[in-house]
């Protein structure tokens, strides 16, 4: 994956998609694989905002079936189940627990039911992912932790987890593959019109600050929060703010969903990365869209949801990292954020730029595919959807249980610890061949980044020579989390920085600006 604005200038495309989150990496992706000409640019870098501050599930949502949002549940668990199956180092399953406590607001019996429901959607699914109950002192005994003061007992049920960032990297990865120009770092300046359409538009390079015009037959606007910024946006979007918190190890292979006290609202304790994720936060945004930042209030409240549940309180020096993101959701009279449906719509100004409004990462490759439709129709172009049932850019093409088998080997000979192979191989898929031959030539990068993460210094160089990371900050919050799940000193961005400094093609001024960006941060 190399980075090259050159390649945006001097052609004609059928297409440009503005915006490298999820919408947009789908959207290129499938645009490129029916044979259509496409550019995708991004005034960050890929999955800056919104895509990487997910809660990192693939799943059906099944707090959303207590608004009786019946169709958006079944078509993410279509989706999820699609996922698994082309895409299994990329999306595993995750099995999530349920307590039921004296004082639940839902009891037994209507979790039953929900549970029965969300099973029936899923086109009823094997043991494996179905749901199932447990009493008072199988579920403590499943989850030690938790408080057993009025536990009554309660249920388990399959879902799915992702990394989000890389989620959207690979779909870019495999769009470039297809022949699209993808193009971070590059900034939408404005729309050319010709006779009251769009023809076209003017960006600039973020790096260089070279601009230039690309000449566009259609235009889809998939830029997520800076949308709802817009003319048109205002009045078609709301923005929705979530915060997560990055707590210490406490589960392993299972989550758990809640519900807070105070609130009644749904929130998540999830495993990754061998740390605890916890959200999320509903609350309407109108503060500024380039730097949403996590606010005390927001850490307090979701510590003190989560130590209702606890046997151990947690407290805010147990609080590793955090993050926020904008969700987009279709602007509506409901009070509160949580109660607005999470569908999607695709709307097309005037001009004839089509607007992506809303949905989910789950559900973000059926609409764009929906996209990409309307856009072939536009064209005139017939060609259907080459994206559901597709293995993934770097799905192994053997069969996936036994390339599984022989890299866990391979990696073991090498040294590599079982947790950061796991690691490796759902963050990496087939390129993990790469990363080893790699490591064959030199042992210590099997070694780990830090004692209590299962990253290797392979990986770090790998994404560094071949993921378009443009900052020190790509690699560490993005290609992989780091700033998010350890406290990183000066002493180890430093060591980092100078690690990757020679592929980066850094000099010790620049080394020293990354360092201060990441501290910053």
């Amino acid at each position: 994956m190399k980075r090259d604005f050159s390649l945006l200038a001097g052609r004609q495309f059928d297409l440009l998609v503005c915006g490298g989150g999820i919408y947009g990496a789908w959207t290129a992706y499938d645009a490129a694989l029916r044979g259509l000409s496409v550019a995708i640019v991004e005034q960050g870098d890929w999955a800056s905002a919104t895509s990487s501050a997910s809660s990192k599930l693939i799943h059906g949502g099944l707090r959303y079936l207590e608004s009786l949002d019946f169709k958006l549940v079944k078509k993410a668990l279509a989706e999820r189940q699609m996922l698994l199956a082309m895409a299994p180092h990329r999306v595993w399953p995750l099995r999530f627990g349920v307590p039921v406590y004296a004082d639940s607001r839902i009891g037994t019996l209507q979790l039953r039911a929900g549970l029965s429901m969300y099973d029936l959607l899923a086109n009823n699914p094997g043991p494996d992912m179905a749901h199932h109950h447990f009493d008072q002192k199988s579920f403590a005994a499943r989850f030690p932790f938790l408080g057993s003061a009025g536990l009554k007992g309660g249920f388990t049920y399959g879902d799915a987890q992702t990394d989000d960032a890389r989620l959207v990297l690979e779909l870019i990865s495999g769009a470039m593959h297809a022949g699209a120009v993808c193009v971070n770092y590059c900034k939408l300046i404005g729309l050319i019109e010709t006779d009251g359409r769009v023809s076209g538009a003017t960006v600039q390079d973020q790096l260089s600050h070279a601009s230039t015009e690309i000449s566009a037959r259609q235009i889809v606007n998939a830029t997520g929060q800076w949308t709802a910024a817009s003319e048109q946006g205002r009045g078609w979007c709301r923005l929705d703010k979530g915060t997560h918190l990055v707590m210490p190890a406490l589960l392993t292979d299972e989550a758990l969903l809640l519900t807070a006290k105070s609130d009644g609202r749904v929130f998540f304790m999830i495993p990754w990365y061998g740390m605890t994720l916890v959200g999320t936060t509903d609350a309407d945004y109108r503060g500024d869209l380039d730097h949403v930042v996590v606010e005390q209030k927001e850490v307090a409240y979701l510590l003190a949801e989560a130590n209702h549940y606890l046997k151990t309180a947690w407290t805010e020096k147990d609080v590793v990292g955090s993050f926020a993101g904008l969700r987009v959701m279709k602007r509506s009279g409901e009070a509160s954020p949580a109660a607005v449906s999470r569908d999607w719509e695709l709307k097309t100004a005037s001009n004839g730029v089509h607007y992506s409004i809303g949905g989910k990462l789950t559900s973000a490759r059926e609409d764009a595919a929906c996209i990409i439709d309307t856009v072939c129709a536009q064209l005139g172009v017939n060609a259907s959807c080459p994206t559901k049932g597709r293995k993934f850019p770097w799905m192994p093409e053997a069969n996936y249980s036994v390339w599984l088998a022989a890299a866990a080997i391979r990696a073991d000979e090498l040294g590599i610890d079982p947790e950061s192979v796991k690691w490796l191989i759902r963050r990496h898929g087939k390129r993990v061949g790469e990363i080893l031959c790699h490591i064959e030539n030199n042992r210590s990068l099997a070694e780990r980044i830090l004692p209590a993460l299962p990253f290797i210094h392979a990986d770090l160089l790998f994404c560094a020579r071949n993921e378009m990371a443009m900052h020190l900050d790509d690699l560490l919050r993005r290609r992989m989390p780091l700033l998010i799940l350890a406290k990183l000193g000066d002493g180890t961005l430093r060591r980092l920085a100078e690690t990757v400094a020679p592929a980066m093609g850094w000099n010790e001024a620049a080394v020293n600006r990354e360092i201060e960006a990441c501290r910053q941060q």
